[in-house]
């Protein structure tokens, strides 16, 4: 699916002479929200590598699928829980999440990652339940302190001693 709606929008594309990059973005853009299902089709999707870990909650990775224009650099938010931010707005939230980061950044590097009852969150990230080798990600964040419960509804707290 993915590979053929890239084809067609891209000879599209060349035989109409569209090429500025600005339209053959928007275009591209378009065919991967049209193709977006196939993602959330799936029950699991392995992760092929680790890109990049932003803070304790998101990191993108590259994910094992055909079609590359879906599956590299993806961003992807633990579901269902907070950490702190890198640019909080206290020293004590600047430095838990330094914290979970490096945790986060060791737990995804020690096996193979997977993720589970995958959604689409705001900002069109990936927002799932992420395992390596069968041990919770989320769950490990919080046993260690480092990430709170959040369900998007409501308030969540701050850690600076606030409420958000």
């Amino acid at each position: 699916v993915c590979s053929n709606t890239v084809s067609l929008i891209d000879g599209l594309l060349y035989n109409y002479h569209l090429v500025t990059i600005n339209m053959r973005t928007l275009l591209k853009v378009l065919a991967l929200v049209l193709s977006v299902p196939f993602l959330f089709g799936q029950e699991t999707i392995e992760v092929k590598s680790i890109i990049t870990v932003y803070d304790g909650d998101t990191f993108k990775v590259d994910l094992d699928c055909d079609c590359s224009m879906l599956c590299e650099n993806v961003s992807i938010r633990v579901a269902g829980l907070d950490t702190p931010e890198i640019l909080g707005k206290c020293e004590k939230e600047r430095d838990l999440a330094q914290r979970a980061r490096a945790f986060t950044k060791e737990f995804l590097t020690s096996g193979k990652v997977s993720l589970h009852n995958i959604q689409r969150g705001k900002y069109f990230r990936i927002v799932a339940d992420v395992f390596v080798d069968g041990q919770s990600l989320g769950e490990a964040l919080l046993k260690n302190g480092l990430a709170v419960e959040y369900n998007r509804k409501g308030k969540r707290s701050g850690w600076c001693g606030e409420d958000l």
